[in-house]
């Protein structure tokens, strides 16, 4: 048995995080391989390392002095070897960095340090090996990432050991650093499992897994004790803050089970995300797995006599979107008419362009465009096996006096998407929330 763990930035933030971290490692002799974040907030009032990091980069291109930004991030770190009573020296790598920041030094190799100095004190903390993101994470010349590559490199130097690894970062072919996007230790974890086949891949995080809805809407809303791959990715898509499915993507082609754990509370389940699970549909079940939404979408509804029976209109509404670089998320649709809906934010700058390409174009009946909409998804597996779900929905809502302005629901039956007026999107929410849930 092997077990893969990703610590965030919240986790790591100071000493008694290190201390938590060490507990949970020391739990469960699976658990060998541990990939970490830059330190994050310690409070409100605190900044993310990664965060100055790239404001010493920003001082550093207007040739004004980041001493004191720079004297913050190592006095941060070296606080957290002292409280730890660590005999790590950090300082000559410190001294190599500041020497390097001033002759010259790449935006990426900078922000990258923040995972690299976590992974130092981490490997020192536990009595794991270090392993340098950059000694196996490697990337094509089209920032793509060689995983036929990493993953051989990654299982030669982790063979048999306990080891501790930075996130965020890997090696070009040129040998320079390159980081992956924001929140890509995330990414690295996932790597990390997938490279050695690792039989779970557990992400701590300073939440006890994914919840059934915003918490900033809902009042304490439940945890998703267990949720598909797929379930992840309409959850994600549709705006709650999970996971994104590209984030999981190598655990999820290998078939590795994803948990998503909390570092303050270890003894809670968190969620468990698989591909799929076997169970028996029961009355007593939660059927609906969560409820998610954003705000600030446009529906163009198109409309003209005979175009359901014709092959091309379709495809040239969605050219004219495309030419314009804004992409359609959902396209409900009835008898001889068609509805787009975008994010307002890209939209909004080309409507008009495209509402004229399309008159001249299709020569429609009519369009319409609405604005200040709100998507909410009741996204669950196990919906098709309950008949209703849709009128339920009609029903709840309608009984506190919300306007569906637009239904859809994939074929897959995996999700049911509402658009509601953005002054209803919380109550949206809340409804749905204590329908189906409570």
């Amino acid at each position: 048995m092997l077990k893969v763990l990703k610590f965030g930035g919240s986790s790591m933030a100071d000493a008694a995080h290190y201390k938590k971290i060490k507990d949970i490692v020391a739990a469960d002799s699976s658990r060998r391989v541990v990939v970490v974040s830059a330190a994050g907030k310690q409070n409100k009032a605190d900044h993310k390392i990664t965060d100055l990091l790239y404001l010493c980069y920003a001082h550093l291109q207007y040739s004004v002095s980041c001493d004191g930004i720079y004297q913050l991030i190592r006095s941060r770190y070296c606080s957290i070897r002292d409280d730890l009573g660590l005999q790590t020296d950090l300082d000559p790598a410190f001294d190599a960095l500041r020497e390097k920041m001033e002759r010259g030094i790449s935006l990426d190799e900078l922000v990258s340090r923040g995972e690299y100095f976590s992974a130092v004190l981490m490997a020192d903390y536990l009595g794991f090996e270090f392993i340098d993101a950059a000694s196996w994470l490697y990337f094509r010349y089209d920032g793509t990432i060689d995983q036929e590559k990493s993953y051989a490199a990654l299982r030669e130097l982790a063979e048999g050991k306990c080891v501790v690894i930075p996130g965020f970062y890997g090696l070009m072919p040129d040998g320079k650093v390159r980081t992956l996007t924001r929140g890509g230790s995330d990414i690295t974890g996932a790597l990390a499992a997938a490279a050695l086949d690792a039989d779970v891949y557990e992400n701590w995080t300073d939440v006890s897994g994914i919840l059934m809805a915003d918490p900033r809407v809902v009042d304490n809303p439940k945890t998703i004790e267990r949720a598909t791959y797929n379930e992840l990715r309409q959850l994600s898509y549709s705006g709650a803050q999970v996971l994104h499915e590209m984030t999981v993507f190598p655990v999820r082609e290998k078939k590795i089970p994803l948990r998503i754990c909390n570092t303050n509370e270890p003894e809670h389940p968190g969620t468990l995300v698989s591909e799929e699970f076997v169970e028996a549909p029961s009355p007593a079940q939660r059927f609906i797995t969560g409820i998610a939404g954003k705000k600030d979408y446009s529906i163009m509804t198109i409309s003209k006599k005979g175009m359901s029976g014709n092959v091309s209109t379709f495809r040239e509404i969605l050219e004219i979107f495309e030419n314009h670089s804004v992409p359609v998320e959902y396209t409900p649709n009835g008898i001889d008419c068609v509805s787009l809906v975008a994010s307002t934010e890209k939209f909004a700058a080309s409507q008009y362009t495209i509402i004229d390409e399309l008159r001249n174009t299709i020569h429609p009946d009519s369009i319409k465009v609405s604005d200040e909409i709100s998507i909410v998804a009741a996204v669950g597996r196990k919906m098709a096996f309950r008949a209703g779900t849709s009128g339920k929905i009609f029903a709840a809502l309608g009984q506190v006096g919300i306007n569906i302005r637009m239904i859809s629901q994939g074929p897959d039956e995996l999700n049911i998407i509402v658009g509601v007026d953005n002054k209803d999107y919380a109550n949206t929410i809340r409804v749905l929330y204590n329908a189906f849930v409570k």
